[in-house]
């Protein structure tokens, strides 16, 4: 199946992203992509080296008549998310993505395909091994842990680097040259609840929310789509005079929204419960039908049998907290326009045995602003009693439109395609703002291939846009400025 990706063109980077997608690389269990990427680099006969934290740098003298242009840093992020479709058996842990072309996409089979950020860091490895591409000194950096709290761009020291200019290949729309970026923090609520008996004569009904698209908690949060946490909370809601809460799982990952929640309740009042909660079902889906039109809700008798079930009291408070918490774009930007400047995506909810996690992050473009939101979230936990938690947070990157490089991308697209590119800033997290801080003097600069779904298992990638995009990497390589 990978073998029809090989063939694709332009070769040399579809070769590299299949040999890539061959390897494991959970965010946060790299060290089979870390060996890999090391190994790699030892085969060109290239200066190699892991850091403390497990980034990987490898350095490639200039081309005959390039030593005399700056040195690039070249930069992309090992790992990748790991979602599936809920009916696919699939082992992230020891298997390799299963590709497979789709007209003009390249897609995998029910998983993320990991074109984020594997495109880039393929377009890396074909750059080192190739004996043909002209190119000045060239440091290529391979950071670790990005998509779950930017671990490797933040252990990476001050120092290890000599590059001018650094070109991060992890944006996802190949006619943007990105110039900023939003920060994070990452929110979460923990708390208890009392356990109460379930009441006699009940039956249990399992919740379900599923089919909705998901996606890229930063990029695609201004579409509007449901998330299933906040979708299973309207439904506890509506139903909650007639049930009680046994034990509820939403989302998996903080940078995803969250395409599926299960709910295990005990009903005391079938015929109240099913009426409420279908003409809440019947809500959901009008206004989503344009959005999420594959969106599933159901509430089917089960033979499972609970016990203990969340008190009224406790039930209230929370089934409040979910409702009062944001969820969504909190601000756009008053500067840039259509960028979302500050949003929150509540990720992941767990209810079991007592405990109560909420699990969210927080992004924004302003650290003034995400403070803001970061605190009205916390505010809210903390009024019901849970406790609340801030961490893994990280700057955002502030445009800097006299970038020496930001004007060399600028009229070489334009040169290739005859128009502007759009240059703009992007409410996702780059590592642009966090390695800056070591390195304040380095010219940064974001660009990448056309990547759709990213974050979601309708991950595809565009093969036209591939071609376009390496083209361009090609043409910034030559026109890198002298020293």
């Amino acid at each position: 199946m990978n073998e029809e990706i090989r063939n694709l063109k332009p070769k040399a980077l579809w070769n590299k992203f299949a040999d890539l997608n061959a390897v494991p690389r959970p965010s946060k269990k790299e060290e089979r992509v870390i060996a890999f990427m090391k190994d790699f680099g030892k085969s060109l006969g290239l200066e190699t080296m892991e850091d403390e934290v497990g980034n990987v740098i490898i350095r490639k003298p200039a081309t005959k008549g390039m030593e005399d242009r700056k040195t690039v840093v070249l930069q992309s992020h090992l790992d990748m998310v790991h979602q599936k479709n809920n009916d696919t058996e699939f082992n992230f842990d020891t298997q390799g993505i299963e590709m497979y072309v789709d007209g003009d996409w390249v897609r995998a089979k029910g998983t993320t395909l990991g074109a984020d950020n594997g495109l880039g860091v393929a377009t890396i490895m074909a750059i080192l091994e190739s004996n043909e591409i002209e190119h000045p000194a060239i440091e290529a950096l391979f950071t670790i842990d990005e998509e779950t709290g930017m671990t490797g761009a933040k252990g990476l020291k001050g120092g290890l680097l000599k590059g001018d200019i650094l070109l991060n290949l992890d944006t996802e729309e190949d006619d943007e040259i990105g110039v900023g970026c939003a920060g994070g923090v990452d929110v979460t609520a923990t708390g208890t609840y009392a356990e109460t008996e379930a009441p006699k004569n009940s039956a249990t009904f399992t919740i379900k929310v599923k089919g909705l698209n998901g996606g890229h908690s930063g990029m695609d949060i201004i579409k509007g789509l449901g998330n299933a946490n906040k979708l299973m909370n309207r439904l506890l809601f509506a139903t909650k005079d007639f049930m009680q809460l046994a034990k509820l799982d939403g989302g998996s990952l903080r940078n995803a929204i969250p395409r599926e929640s299960v709910a295990q309740v005990v009903v005391f009042s079938e015929e109240k419960f099913l009426f409420a909660f279908e003409k809440m079902k019947r809500e959901i889906i009008a206004e989503f039908k344009s959005l999420e039109p594959n969106l599933s809700i159901s509430a089917e008798k089960t033979n499972e049998v609970f016990s203990k079930v969340m008190t009224d009291a406790d039930q209230k408070k929370f089934l409040n907290v979910m409702n009062a918490a944001h969820n969504g774009v909190y601000r756009m930007s008053p500067d840039i326009a259509d960028l979302v400047e500050t949003s929150n995506n509540i990720a992941k909810v767990s209810v079991a045995d007592g405990n109560i996690k909420i699990e969210c992050l927080t992004r924004s473009s302003v650290e003034s602003s995400k403070e803001n939101l970061a605190n009205a979230l916390t505010s809210v936990f903390e009024l019901a009693g849970y406790n609340s938690k801030l961490a893994g947070d990280y700057p955002g990157w502030a445009p800097n439109m006299d970038s020496p490089i930001l004007k060399v991308l600028d009229n070489l697209y334009q040169k290739m395609n005859g128009e502007k590119a759009n240059v703009a800033a992007c409410h996702a997290g780059l590592e642009c703002g966090i390695l800056g801080q070591n390195y304040p003097e380095m010219d940064m600069i974001s660009f990448g291939p056309t990547i759709k779904g990213a974050h979601s298992p309708d991950e595809r990638a565009s093969i036209s846009s591939a071609q376009k995009y390496w083209e361009f990497v090609l043409e910034i390589l030559k026109n890198i400025p002298k020293k």
